[in-house]
């Protein structure tokens, strides 16, 4: 019975936390730090292509926000939102990797792409195994 009662107690502990941290980008809060001006991200592009890895982590973490922009899209699936953002950073970090500036792309435009194909074949992949009874 009590580890009944710790069980919910974690669940909606778990609940609220996410909860919140929806609630707080939707309203603005400061949960992410703010986008490079686009003089920031050139200036972090040319170092990245040097080879700092220091200028790369600055590009992923600033992009945070444009993760959790993305995955709010996918809010209707059945998936929490999270897991959603977590799995949009990794698109997120496979973007910035493989960004070639010569291409004439903006990042933000390049990523979000990257972004959103990483949590649709998330999607896809969950789906399958829905349909097998391996996931529930």
């Amino acid at each position: 019975m009590l580890s009944l009662c710790i069980t919910g107690i974690w669940g909606f502990l778990e609940f609220l936390k996410s909860a919140v941290f929806v609630v707080g980008y939707i309203q603005g809060g400061n949960l992410f730090p703010e986008p490079l001006t686009a003089e920031e991200e050139r200036n972090c592009l040319v170092q990245m292509a040097e080879g700092d890895d220091e200028a790369r982590n600055i590009l992923i973490e600033r992009n945070l926000r444009l993760v959790a922009h993305v995955a709010k899209k996918y809010s209707t699936a059945k998936v929490e939102q999270d897991d959603l953002i977590s799995i949009g950073t990794v698109g997120l970090i496979k973007g910035i990797n493989s960004f070639k500036v010569e291409k004439g792309a903006r990042l933000s435009t390049y990523v979000s792409r990257c972004i959103d194909n990483e949590i649709l074949m998330y999607l896809r992949a969950t789906k399958k195994l829905r349909s097998r009874g391996i996931f529930k």
